[in-house]
């Protein structure tokens, strides 16, 4: 007997399953609130090279100061990072040499030039130019602060902006190498609580930090945390339902992510302070560890653990719930005990078990380069939200919008042609949609988003297959190493994403040729993973070893794959 049986037997897909759904909305939907945080909390806002005091000038217009003190770009916009080492008189229209007003003009006490003179009034070629020496002024009509404005990371310190991403992410991808081999030793809803409650206290703690070193680090030890939504909550919510679920599950957390998606750009249309915005999008968690009280824990984890007691527990409560008048006879101790046995439950798996078996380091490989290059692009895109030439409020809500009706396709398209085709040939699409990006001219900025709208949403359906191929490939004594390992490899994708925005400086397209190859390649990758469709959960490596063999001759035929039979 097979723990699809037990399912089955207490009533299949319940209201016990939908509550249970229900439950992992709530972390669920805050996931996209903290990853893609930092386009509006690293957000740079117009500003150029602060200035001594009008008073220091005489009869100077603050526009005139600008004209002496700031050079300009090509296009006609003053400097960002660059100002005249001494004032240009010979800039002011209709100007004969020497200051206005020169009887009582006197330089500002914070101004390091001098009273000009024969060096400052000499010919129009004789000029210096030289980075800010008096900080930055910044526009504040859009927003009251940011990271940027706070600590002064533009010019020559922008790289610290963006790097701010790159911090977070890369303490995701130190916790997920932790977070997923814990949660197959101590249990999916211990570890999912555990995230919640350091969640909730490192990102207050980033909000009130003082420096910028306070702040990555916090963000950081975040980053640790929030690692384990993503590795736990589809796990959690597949290992309740039965096959015929699976997708429905996969849905319904894509669903809440999308909601998140759409939800941040209204929180951050609505809070202008990178302080009070940290805060706003954290105090969710309060509600999520509050909501873990009633969540269940995964009757298979437990099962695995040799645990009978609390599994038929838990098997009683879901018959309840369901709706079963009766116990059936298969929900007792005795019938668990032996189920336990023959999954030899008592073996301890580690990361090194996803690579000692032929079939499952095949499986490891390809979901791993899957996983890289699938997280590279969603998040090079999604990070990229005020390069396409429209409102980055409105771009980060089309963003959230547009998944929708793709999650909606993908969910049909997955029960009909299977998690393979459905995983592959998004990713191509969007590394197509990316590639066409390139030659839409930059004055084209509506058609530009929508093109990358559209290449996002074909991602992020491509995501709901590979996390549901993923954990229908894993066995139940390895699915969260399974996951955190490709969180792992993920997060290195995204670590490096932020950083891929920095070389347009090189040249303005090289990001989107670059996201463009790898969601290619991933798609490609793809082609190699085996058929999940219509199967049931792996509980052992034997399991995983007998799908793979079953399978080999009916890989890549759609008719196949329906009729293949059950583990």
């Amino acid at each position: 007997m097979k723990f699809e049986e037990l399912l089955l037997d207490a009533g299949g897909f319940g209201r016990f399953q939908v509550f249970t759904l229900l439950l992992l909305a709530i972390p669920r939907t805050t996931i996209p609130l903290h990853f893609l945080l930092n386009n509006f909390l690293a957000v740079v806002p117009p500003h150029r090279c602060a200035l001594p005091d009008l008073e220091g000038f005489g009869n100077l217009t603050e526009e005139e100061l600008l004209l002496i003190s700031i050079p300009r770009e090509p296009d006609g916009t003053f400097s960002s990072c660059r100002m005249y080492g001494e004032p240009q008189w010979h800039l002011l229209e209709n100007y004969t040499w020497g200051p206005p007003n020169n009887s009582t003009w006197r330089p500002s006490k914070n101004s390091t030039w001098e009273t000009p003179g024969a060096s400052t009034c000499g010919p129009p070629n004789a000029f210096t130019v030289q980075s800010c020496q008096h900080g930055w002024t910044y526009d504040h009509s859009q927003f009251t602060s940011t990271i940027a404005t706070q600590w002064d990371l533009v010019c020559e310190k922008k790289w610290l902006n963006k790097a701010s991403s790159t911090f977070f992410f890369i303490g995701v991808t130190v916790g997920a190498i932790f977070i997923g081999y814990l949660s197959d030793r101590y249990g999916r809803r211990t570890m999912l609580l555990v995230c919640c409650v350091f969640t909730l206290l490192f990102e207050m703690a980033a909000a009130v930090s003082v420096n910028y070193l306070m702040f990555a680090i916090f963000r950081s030890l975040s980053g640790m945390s929030l690692s384990g939504f993503p590795i736990i909550i589809p796990a959690l919510g597949v290992e309740w339902v039965d096959m015929k679920h699976n997708t429905l599950a996969g849905f319904l957390g894509n669903v809440w992510g999308c909601i998140g998606i759409m939800l941040l750009s209204l929180v951050a249309y609505l809070i202008r302070d990178w302080r009070w915005l940290l805060i706003a999008v954290t105090c969710p968690y309060i509600l999520a560890i509050i909501s873990i009280w009633w969540l269940p824990e995964s009757a298979r984890w437990l099962l695995t653990k040799g645990k009978m007691q609390e599994a038929h527990d838990l098997l009683v409560r879901c018959s309840s719930m369901n709706g079963q008048a009766q116990l059936p006879p298969s929900i007792n101790t005795e019938v668990l005990g032996k189920i336990a046995e023959e999954e030899h439950t008592d073996t301890h798996y580690s990361y090194f078990d996803l690579f000692r078996n032929p079939v499952l380091r095949k499986i490891s490989i390809c979901t791993g380069i899957v996983w890289f290059c699938m997280s590279f692009t969603y998040y090079g895109i999604s990070l990229n939200i005020s390069g396409f030439g429209v409102d980055m409020y409105l771009t980060q809500f089309i963003y959230g919008a547009i998944e929708m009706p793709f999650i909606l396709s993908i969910y049909i398209l997955m029960d009909k042609y299977g998690r393979r085709r459905s995983l592959a040939w998004p990713m191509l699409i969007t590394g197509f949609s990316l590639g066409i990006n390139v030659i839409i001219p930059v004055s084209l900025g509506a058609l530009r988003t929508t093109v990358a709208a559209v290449g996002k949403g074909f991602s992020v359906s491509a995501g709901m297959a590979a996390f549901m191929c993923t954990i229908e490939l894993y066995p139940t004594v390895l699915r969260q190493n399974g996951m955190g390992y490709n969180i792992f490899i993920s997060r290195i994708g995204v670590s490096v994403a932020p950083l891929i925005l920095l070389l347009d400086e090189v040249w303005k397209f090289l990001p989107q040729v670059i996201f463009s190859s790898a969601a290619t390649v991933c798609g490609l990758a793809a082609f190699c993973l085996p058929e999940t469709f219509n199967k049931q959960l792996p509980e052992t490596v034997k399991d995983t070893e007998k799908a793979r063999n079953e399978s080999s001759n009916t890989m890549g035929n759609p008719q196949d794959v329906v009729r293949m039979q059950k583990f």
